[in-house]
């Protein structure tokens, strides 16, 4: 007999699964009857060749908060620790994301346009309450184990990390699936995670597979060949709602970073190099980054995926089994891995223009 617990567990990974799977056809519709598509022609990196719609996170927003309601009303999950100032400022923040995404995807604001609906999320969030309070120390004893940091630095780190976090999955939104897998990734070790630390039926732990149902219901429209895209409110939303999820589940950054490790540093590595060239960094997109440096490397687009996405698993579980000290050596590795990627990537890309010149 299935226990109480388990049962609620399974309705809150079904409610986001099955509401994503309904919502999205009706967005989909929605997004080609206001003519919301990615035109193939639209920037050189595109590798689709033919229009798809846009506006698929608005599928998960919907999915996620509808549940998240009927949870809270319902009282079907624990919520007193999560206030629901916090529910109300993540639900407005959320929506602000969608709002400026929809207007980017119809208009194609500019960046410094782009970038005011994430900083008025992340800002809304952090006014409420919603900080970075601690970290682990990999390097300490059990008595200093963990280090409490005043509130100027815990608000400035969350900021950081928030807005680290959307432009993070906003850069991996490059291929059929990719984001909103390596999401659904983030989001399974999240829930994990939180079964080590927090109270029963805790709302973060079934917020995280509210969230892991909705991507894995999008992600059956959104995988190659996908019919229809997150769009630039569904890439960002999907970081944003992570990021929060890490902060009110018990600081579990270290563990979130490590599922999107690549990506973030893939982030850094195109920021440098732009930097680099005296070019803005969030200035345009091109194909630098590594999911696109991958396929040039003669990966399909399917193979890479599926290995973002196995790198993605095997360092989430590695968070999630390590101590501190073994998670910072798993970050050092993820490190070393983007190193080694690049330099791969690098020395087939010349034998292969050897080749051509021979």
């Amino acid at each position: 007999m299935i226990n109480s617990q388990l049962l609620t567990y399974l309705s809150a990974f079904f409610s986001g699964l099955v509401l994503a799977l309904v919502f999205t056809p009706l967005v989909i519709n929605l997004a080609k009857k206001f003519n919301l598509v990615d035109k193939p022609d639209a920037a050189a990196r595109k590798v689709h060749d033919h229009s798809i719609p846009l506006l698929g996170g608005l599928a998960i927003f919907l999915a996620v908060f509808t549940s998240l309601a009927i949870f809270r009303f319902l009282n079907l999950a624990d919520f007193s620790n999560i206030p629901d100032i916090f529910l109300l400022a993540i639900f407005v923040s959320s929506l602000l994301i969608m709002i400026g995404g929809f207007l980017d995807d119809k208009y194609n604001l500019r960046p410094w346009q782009q970038i005011i609906w994430p900083l008025l999320a992340a800002v809304i969030v952090i006014a409420v309450g919603i900080k970075i309070t601690f970290v682990t120390n990999p390097l300490g004893s059990p008595d200093n184990l963990i280090l409490y940091l005043s509130p100027v630095i815990g608000i400035a780190i969350a900021f950081v990390w928030l807005m680290g976090m959307m432009y993070t999955t906003k850069f991996l939104d490059g291929l059929d699936g990719l984001a909103s897998g390596i999401a659904a990734i983030a989001a399974i070790m999240i829930f994990l995670a939180s079964l080590n630390w927090d109270i029963a039926l805790s709302a973060t732990g079934v917020g995280a597979l509210i969230l892991l149902g909705s991507t894995l219901g999008f992600l059956v429209f959104n995988f190659q060949p996908a019919k229809i895209f997150l769009g630039e409110g569904g890439s960002i939303f999907l970081g944003f709602i992570l990021g929060v999820l890490s902060i009110i589940s018990g600081s579990k950054i270290t563990t979130t970073l490590l599922v999107l490790g690549i990506p973030a540093l893939d982030v850094l590595w195109v920021i440098i190099q732009r930097l680099i060239r005296h070019e803005s960094p969030f200035s345009h997109a091109d194909k630098k980054h590594l999911h696109y440096q991958l396929l040039s490397a003669g990966f399909s687009r399917r193979e890479t995926v599926l290995f973002l996405y196995l790198v993605a698993l095997v360092f989430g579980f590695l968070g999630l089994l390590s101590s501190s000290f073994g998670k910072l050596i798993s970050l050092l590795a993820l490190i070393v891995l983007m190193m080694l990627l690049v330099l791969i990537i690098f020395l087939q890309k010349r034998y292969a223009k050897s080749s051509l010149n021979t």
